[in-house]
């Protein structure tokens, strides 16, 4: 059972390494804007909002513009996140290649 023992080890290595890129993506800032810089949003690596400034001119316009403009800005930056997210997972858990597996 020597093969089991490693292969548990390897999964604890891999899960601290998992763990500290969570928090390395917690810390990750990512910042975005739409409509020239009227609507502006950062997010952090592990897809949580935190901020969203919008421009008190560009409130004036009508609200379709408004709210068009706002999400398609959360959804660039929630993209943006969710692909960092996935580029620096694969990058830790390929290191670790567990036998039958994929």
């Amino acid at each position: 059972m020597a093969g089991v023992g490693k292969l548990l080890k390897q999964a604890q290595k891999m899960q601290r390494s998992i763990e500290g890129l969570q928090s390395q993506l917690a810390a990750k800032e990512l910042d975005f804007s739409r409509g020239g810089g009227a609507v502006q949003v950062k997010i952090n690596g592990a897809g949580q909002f935190m901020a969203l400034k919008l421009d008190a001119e560009f409130l004036k316009e009508d609200a379709a513009t408004v709210a068009g403009e706002i999400l398609a800005a959360v959804q660039e930056a929630a993209a943006a996140a969710k692909k960092c997210n996935e580029e620096e997972m694969a990058k830790v858990t390929s290191a670790f290649q567990m036998p039958g597996m994929f």
